[in-house]
């Protein structure tokens, strides 16, 4: 497939989390830039402000690890799947998008990825009377006493043998431990990275079991 780039000799690259699939910037390449960045394995951009070729990560060590590169159907954009090593955003933040311009109350869906980069927001922008922005005020400690309040709370509601009030409080105690990874700087990549680790030692020491 021959990519079709636009006057300026540039295409849109979508970057998106390997992980999460969370869309985490979008930036444009050139023909030098693409070809670097597949020959680089790492992100290499055309900076359109600066005029010059823009290594992501060169200077704030976050550089973003290529899984895959795909055109989409009229060859005319790309989706860049990446390993990350920190934030995308220059604000700090994983994600470029984290401000939300409209959000359909029907057809809103939940994710995990969502509710982060709902919280991280509320850190990198707090607001006020927001409950979020007011635990990140309070700092690690008011965070902390939360995860164990609520930690109880799990605990009460599953010697209660009550399904409805176990559900409750672990969806609180989620959230509280989503702020103590905000504010920890842990991403959900993070956790799935650890969880892997040990999938690939338990399928492994099943592996060894059976023989």
């Amino acid at each position: 497939m021959e990519l079709k780039f636009d006057a300026n000799g540039l295409i849109p690259a979508i970057v998106q989390d390997h992980y999460t699939k969370q869309v985490l910037t979008l930036a444009y390449m050139n023909a030098e830039t693409l070809a670097l960045t597949i020959a680089e394995g790492r992100t290499v951009f055309w900076s359109r402000s600066r005029q010059e070729i823009w290594r992501k990560g060169e200077t704030s060590g976050n550089v973003q690890r290529v899984v895959s590169i795909t055109a989409d159907c009229d060859a005319d954009a790309l989706v860049v799947e990446v390993v990350k090593d920190g934030p995308a955003c220059h604000t700090g933040a994983e994600s470029c998008f984290f401000t939300p311009v409209y959000v359909s109350p029907e057809l809103k869906q939940f994710s995990w990825e969502g509710l982060y980069q709902l919280i991280k927001g509320r850190k990198v922008n707090p607001q006020q009377g927001s409950y979020t922005t007011y635990l990140f005020e309070k700092g690690i400690e008011k965070i902390l006493k939360k995860v164990g309040e609520e930690t109880t709370e799990v605990i009460i509601g599953a010697m209660k043998n009550s399904r409805e009030e176990t559900v409750y409080e672990i969806a609180d105690e989620a959230y509280h431990i989503m702020v103590l990874m905000v504010e920890m700087g842990i991403g959900i990549e993070d956790i799935t990275r650890e969880l892997e680790k040990r999938h690939v030692i338990d399928h492994k020491v099943k592996q060894e079991t059976m023989q």
